[in-house]
């Protein structure tokens, strides 16, 4: 998947990850009900994931199920690193060091880096 894709489109894509395959009607139904989405933005917002080869669809009868082709797994790498480079110029410490430094870090945070750490020095 080469397009990044929109915040309103990964509302779609989570839906699709947690259950799939999906009508349109079926994702309409579970997504955030506070987006107040109706079956027609659904339906192009998985128009425009089809177009970016995000999932992809089979038909049903007369309706389509839509799948991911894009594991979460794969999203969630690609944007952390894309996050990092742009804003730490593709250094993690740095990021680290920020929330640190604005307390965004809690002691539960910070114990579970450590043990993280300790890990990867084993």
């Amino acid at each position: 998947m080469a397009e990044r894709i929109s915040d309103a489109e990964h509302a779609v894509m989570e839906v699709l990850w947690d259950e799939a395959p999906l009508t349109a009607q079926d994702v309409a139904e579970r997504v955030d009900p506070a987006r107040g989405w109706s079956a027609n933005t659904v339906k192009t917002l998985l128009g425009r994931l089809l177009a970016k080869a995000a999932i992809a669809h089979e038909e049903d009868g007369r309706r389509y199920l839509y799948r991911p082709l894009v594991r979460r797994d794969d999203y969630v790498t690609g944007e952390s690193r894309r996050l990092i480079d742009r804003l730490f110029g593709g250094r993690l410490t740095p990021l680290v060091a920020h929330l640190a430094e604005r307390d965004e870090l809690t002691q539960h945070d910070i114990a579970e880096i450590e043990a993280l750490l300790k890990d990867l020095k084993a």
